[in-house]
């Protein structure tokens, strides 16, 4: 055997053994998202694919079908953010200074109340148990808040026919601390959201309704 073939067959056991490290670590972390031990074996495993791809063209002129490049895992842990705890693998604490607040407005117009009320209330049937009657809902505001609550708190729960999107608006501060509910009393509507001396705005967005062409279009 020439000192090329060992070289290769060397070059393929290591493609192996980096494989074989590779499902370890991704078994070991269950799913973990960015664990810095599968990141290394992740790179040693595309190393050891690009090193056995180089030698196999020019011992051969063939290739495999892993298209890979070589990663400097220095610069790769710099460009993407992971893998970069200390010498004992225990990631460094970066805590930012700071609590990010994000603050949301949007108003709707209703066509129909009673349109809306049986959205509302075939929502809240559905998140009863069975065998349980539900209570009629009552109001707009009722059928707001029901949707919201069938829709875990997302603001999606309200894309729907029964209202008309108007104008809305999303703040970005940092402040100095985070919301406290406790320190406000259930119907206080404007504490919550009243920025303090200390916040700082970080931009707004504003948010227009998309509008249909023959609601667009202006009178003749």
């Amino acid at each position: 055997m020439t000192d090329q073939h060992a070289d290769l067959d060397a070059a393929l056991e290591r493609v192996i053994e980096a494989a074989r490290a590779h499902l370890a670590a991704v078994k070991t972390a269950e799913g973990r998202v960015d664990d810095d031990d599968v990141w290394q074996a992740y790179v040693a495993l595309n190393n050891a694919s690009y090193e056995y791809d180089e030698r196999l063209l020019d011992a051969y002129g063939e290739v495999t079908p892993w298209d890979v490049d070589s990663i400097d895992p220095d610069e790769a842990d710099e460009r993407f953010g992971v893998g970069l705890g200390g010498a004992d693998g225990a990631e460094e604490a970066d805590p930012h200074p700071r609590v990010l607040s994000v603050r949301q407005r949007r108003d709707f117009r209703v066509p129909s109340v009673a349109a809306l009320i049986r959205v509302a209330e075939a929502a809240r049937r559905a998140g009863m148990p069975d065998g349980e009657d539900a209570e009629p809902v009552e109001a707009v505001g009722e059928a707001v808040l029901e949707l919201l609550q069938a829709g875990d708190g997302s603001l999606a729960a309200l894309d729907i026919p029964e209202l008309d999107p108007l104008d809305g608006l999303v703040m970005v501060s940092e402040v100095a601390a985070p919301l406290d509910l406790e320190a406000f009393e259930d119907d206080d509507s404007a504490g919550p959201f009243r920025p303090a001396d200390s916040d700082q705005l970080v931009g707004r967005l504003d948010e227009h309704p998309f509008l249909p062409d023959s609601e667009d279009q202006p009178a003749r």
